[in-house]
């Protein structure tokens, strides 16, 4: 059968089972299976068994995946969060939008300490979301900062989305979490810069915090020190120890385990219940994300076996367009795809199809444009009508906040994220200044 009627039947059955609403790990595998049987290729079906346990099983990079879940569980069972949000609230208070900028503070801190989205979402949600409207916040602004602020996590290092973009491609999760710092936290901070902005213009939609809310500002100071410290700690134990070359990626998240394991005992917040409640969802996500790399491994195995990945890079390669533009199209792709799956398939799907004809492109970093995809793929947690941040916030937020309110709130942070990935493009430095550092010799 033609390779390229080939790779037109796997997209086509792909779309098919995700608007038919099954599990996109599911729709991957039984794709591939049914294509193997469509173009009379059955056994091809060992060869991707083999792939399956040689990339998925035995990569011991994945191990990093579930000790960070587990150490983000940790985290919010310790309390830290809590504390720093009411220390960053009353600091701010004499600054117009304060709360909005505790959120986006404390989120950066989160992304820097967790990486796991949902937690990060959750967390800033409960937390904040109710004083915000209380002291006046308009609902767009709420649910728009709370929902791309705890989109961070999936950027800033250390990230369960560049562990696994560092697997399925040739380089280490040492150089893509030094590649992708300066821009998360860049990101987070035009974040801070629009909520400040607008709450200036438009003081309507974040009023000043009342004068009895405040206290001394040394007392303040104080406070954060003490609450700031344990995050700090985690920080340096996870990033310094990787970064510094002391930890691989792995060795790195089971340090961040134990340093929040003991974060929860030294604040006298552990118990039986919430131990065994922070497993079972370390098992279940780790499960859903495991299961989503077996099923693409599935499908792209039997894509590539059965000639549609070579057909699909031939069409890309023949088109007629600058390297910018080819790489601007796959970026547009990319956007596209964040409004119908998830990081995790897009990733899976789209590496072994961009990243060759890149790294046969002169003079372009793989690093730098790896770390723009992961810039892009932010939109994926905030573009409806599948956007995770959406559902996250929806399912936490009040009933009189509508989803229309929710949507339109998110709105001028897309607009954020695709001014980053313009400025990332213009300046590659902010993306290879920092892993050029520590690992050129």
């Amino acid at each position: 059968m033609n390779p390229e009627l080939i790779a037109l039947i796997m997209f086509g059955l792909l779309v098919l089972g995700l608007f038919m609403g099954h599990p996109l790990a599911f729709v991957l595998g039984g794709t591939a299976v049914l294509t193997t049987f469509i173009v009379g290729k059955p056994m091809v079906l060992g060869i991707v068994i083999n792939r399956i346990y040689g990339d998925v099983l035995d990569n011991y990079t994945l191990i990093a995946i579930p000790l960070f879940v587990l150490m983000a569980r940790f985290l919010s069972d310790s309390g830290v969060t809590d504390r720093m949000f009411e220390t960053l609230r009353l600091l701010m208070s004499r600054v117009r939008g304060g709360l909005a900028l505790a959120v986006v503070f404390i989120s950066i801190l989160l992304a820097a300490t967790t990486g796991i989205i949902g937690a990060s979402i959750t967390v800033m949600g409960v937390m904040a979301m109710r004083p915000m409207l209380k002291y006046g916040y308009a609902p767009t602004l709420t649910s728009g900062v709370i929902a791309a602020s705890g989109c961070l996590g999936i950027l800033i290092p250390p990230s369960i989305m560049l562990i696994l973009m560092a697997s399925y491609s040739p380089l280490s999760v040492g150089e893509l979490f030094a590649g992708a710092m300066l821009p998360g936290v860049l990101l987070g901070l035009s974040y801070a810069v629009y909520v400040y902005v607008i709450s200036v213009l438009r003081p309507d939609l974040a009023p000043m915090v009342e004068a009895e809310e405040k206290i001394s500002r040394g007392e303040l100071m104080r406070m954060l020190v003490i609450e700031a410290m344990p995050p700090l700690v985690l920080i340096f134990g996870i990033l310094g120890t990787l970064l510094l070359g002391i930890a691989t990626a792995t060795e790195a998240s089971a340090i961040g385990a134990a340093l929040a394991l003991l974060i929860v005992l030294m604040r006298r917040k552990f118990e039986w219940k919430t131990f065994y409640s922070a497993m079972l969802e370390t098992g279940r996500t780790s499960a859903m994300i495991l299961f989503i790399v077996v099923g693409a491994t599935a499908f792209t195995g039997v894509f590539n076996i059965t000639g549609g990945l070579r057909a699909t890079q031939e069409i890309i390669r023949t088109l007629d367009m600058e390297p910018w533009m080819l790489m601007t199209m796959m970026l547009f792709i990319v956007f596209i795809l964040g409004a119908f799956l998830d990081w995790t398939g897009i990733v899976l799907l789209s590496f072994p199809i961009f990243l060759p004809i890149i790294q046969d492109m002169e003079g372009i970093s793989l690093l730098w444009f790896v770390v723009l995809m992961a810039v892009v793929l932010q939109t994926s947690f905030l573009t409806p009508p599948f956007g995770y941040a959406l559902f996250y916030l929806r399912a936490i937020a009040p009933s009189d906040v509508r989803t229309g309110q929710i949507i339109k709130g998110v709105l001028p942070f897309i607009g954020l994220i695709v001014i980053m990935c313009v400025v990332v493009a213009l300046f590659p430095p902010l993306v290879t200044w920092l892993p050029e550092t520590l690992y050129t010799k």
